[in-house]
């Protein structure tokens, strides 16, 4: 019989929550000789769903564009259900803005090239992520943002 104080972290699933696709500006922009710029944004957030059971989720868009014009946008959530119990609370931050993405963001990079490939455009492949300075770019941002007591 299993200790009830035993550490638990365990992925229940990983899945692709949301996609899109846009080419607002096709099929005309596509016969534009010019390089698009590229401009790739991610974010990472996490909320419980069932006692001891967390949904994390990281997020990329990206947005090709000629000049003013969008050649194509890529929006797309990929997310994972994970069991965590019995772990320290100064611990919770880390596992969810730390290793929890880890684990999912090589689904979302796939599903990513993936989609944009199937949109007839050379696949953007996202660079890879040191999610523990992310998160503790993120921490030292909010610790900035906080409201200080002057005495």
């Amino acid at each position: 019989m299993a200790d009830n104080d035993t550490p638990v972290f365990q992925i229940q699933r990983i899945y692709l929550k949301e996609a899109s696709l846009e080419q607002p500006n096709s099929p005309a922009i596509l016969l534009e000789q010019e390089q698009p710029t590229v401009d790739i944004q991610l974010g990472v957030d996490a909320q419980p769903v069932a006692d001891g059971v967390y949904e994390v989720r990281v997020a990329a868009t990206v947005t090709t564009k000629i000049k003013d014009r969008t050649v194509f946008l890529v929006e797309c959530k990929q997310a994972g259900i994970f069991e965590i119990r019995n772990l320290p609370q100064d611990q919770m931050g880390p596992i969810m803005g730390i290793a929890c993405p880890q684990i999912v963001y090589p689904y979302l990079r796939g599903n990513v090239a993936d989609i944009i490939q199937r949109g007839g455009f050379p696949p953007v492949h996202l660079a890879e992520i040191n999610f523990q300075a992310m998160y503790e770019q993120q921490q030292a941002q909010e610790s900035a943002d906080a409201p200080r007591i002057i005495t």
